[in-house]
């Protein structure tokens, strides 16, 4: 047999052996038809409902006690996957990440030029979002592994700076976590100090990222907050957070049917009750703020900043003593 038809030959048996594995994800044409789909999904598998939120913001959301990664633009779930994390001894890291880097044709230089399709880089230690094994438990080396089509369809509806919340534990199944959920190093691996400093109700330095997605994330363990802009922290506060919820909630401001902004919970796994939810006075009276911090927030508010609440860390101690000086309980 001519050798250019014997790998003819050989490159069709590969497509057909590989397609399989490509197919696995479903579209969904409806909201009802999307969530019956999302309830029902297995391993290796995916469903997509992007015509539910055609527009704005795009959250990523790695639920790593049950290996689900949920995508919502404007508040509202469009996307659903089994995922694949770090196994033992390499396990992907909890926390709050921007997507600083996208290759859709990525090679790892870590682990002997592996292909990683459709890369979204997290941090600059080599864990990222890409296209990967799913055997239905965790196996990577720390990326999240997810479906190539699912993988491919993430690609091009995100952008660098894009927010990625990555919580849970794959081994113990606990919602929180006692590291830190920000990096303690920067992009060059320099350490960070991010304790406030002794008597400093907050810092405020917006100039360190002008623009970019703005992430805001409410530690109720060290009682403090934290605002990031395009990855990069620009401001962090003392907070008194009158609230023992163990669990981890979101929140993003979208737009009203009328345009006005408001304030919606994203339904994340286990709160899916809570699903476009509008934010409640009940709960912003939970929280108190130093007034001057609160105002320069707001002022920097646009649609599809983020609120994440959690228990988990933001790097200092917690425990001692707090006193919220001229402070104020946001409004919504």
């Amino acid at each position: 047999m001519p050798r250019p038809v014997f790998k003819a030959m050989l490159a069709g048996a590969a497509i057909a052996i590989a397609l399989p594995a490509l197919a696995q994800g479903a579209r969904a044409s409806s909201p009802t038809e999307f969530v019956h789909m999302a309830e029902r999904l297995k391993p290796g598998k995916w469903v997509w409902a992007p015509g539910v939120a055609p527009n704005g913001q795009v959250v990523v959301y790695v639920d790593l006690s049950r290996q689900l990664t949920t995508v919502y633009r404007n508040g509202v779930r469009i996307g659903v996957s089994s995922v694949s994390s770090g196994k033992p001894g390499h396990e992907t890291p909890t926390g709050v990440f921007t997507i600083l880097q996208k290759d859709a044709q990525h090679r790892s230089s870590k682990y002997n030029n592996a292909p990683m399709p459709f890369q979204q880089r997290l941090t600059w230690d080599g864990v990222a979002l890409h296209a990967g094994g799913l055997p239905g438990y965790p196996e990577s080396h720390g990326c999240v592994h997810l479906p190539y089509g699912f993988s491919r369809e993430l690609f091009g509806i995100t952008s660098l700076g894009a927010t990625v919340v990555i919580d849970g534990d794959a081994a113990s199944h606990v919602r929180s976590t006692e590291t830190s959920l920000l990096a303690p190093v920067d992009a060059k691996g320099r350490r960070i100090e991010r304790k406030l400093l002794n008597q400093q109700q907050f810092s405020w330095q917006p100039e360190r990222s002008t623009s970019g997605p703005m992430t805001i994330i409410v530690s109720k363990s060290d009682r403090q907050v934290v605002v990031m802009r395009g990855g990069v922290e620009i401001g962090r506060s003392i907070a008194a957070v009158n609230d023992d919820d163990p669990g981890s909630h979101v929140i993003t401001l979208t737009s009203a049917p009328d345009g006005s902004p408001r304030w919606a919970y994203i339904g994340l796994p286990g709160h899916e009750e809570e699903a476009g939810r509008q934010l409640d006075e009940g709960v912003i009276n939970r929280l108190r703020l130093p007034r001057t911090f609160y105002q320069q927030v707001r002022a920097a508010l646009r649609p599809g900043t983020t609120i994440l609440i959690t228990q988990s860390r933001v790097g200092s101690s917690g425990g001692e003593p707090l006193t919220v000086m001229d402070e104020v309980v946001p409004q919504p």
